[in-house]
């Protein structure tokens, strides 16, 4: 079983635009209103849909509202990818941070709201 969870967004290109030039997520598939985007190792896939659009049924219409969804991006090195989107000038929500259940880690925002994690897992205080 694979997933592939799915943000329904007016924001198609600005999505596009973030995921691929602050994130370096490649697009699998794009049309006039639909966007899969990859992680750069191919691992994961996530997707974005345009609201309200004609070829879709009523329950894939209503646009993402900004709250109660999160991503985490597991990274090797948090303190290197933390440094790139410094330098690119990406705005930091939460600074970068040890916290005693075992995550390094940091967060952002996409265009649409969403808070990403990125986070490098490590041993838990004793």
């Amino acid at each position: 079983m694979k997933l592939n969870a799915g943000v329904i967004t007016d924001k198609l290109q600005e999505t596009k635009k973030f995921y691929t030039e602050t994130l370096d997520f490649g697009v699998s598939f794009e049309n006039e209103f639909y966007l899969l985007l990859h992680t750069p190792n191919h691992s994961a896939e996530i997707s974005f849909l345009q609201p309200n659009h004609p070829s879709q049924q009523n329950i894939f219409q209503s646009a993402f509202n900004g709250n109660g969804v999160y991503l985490t991006i597991e990274v090797e090195k948090v303190d290197e990818v933390y440094k790139q989107l410094k330098d690119k000038g990406i705005h930091i929500e939460i600074e970068i941070r040890d916290e005693p259940w075992g995550d390094r880690h940091f967060a952002i925002k996409d265009p649409n709201g969403i808070g990403i994690d990125i986070v490098t897992y490590t041993k838990p205080e004793e």
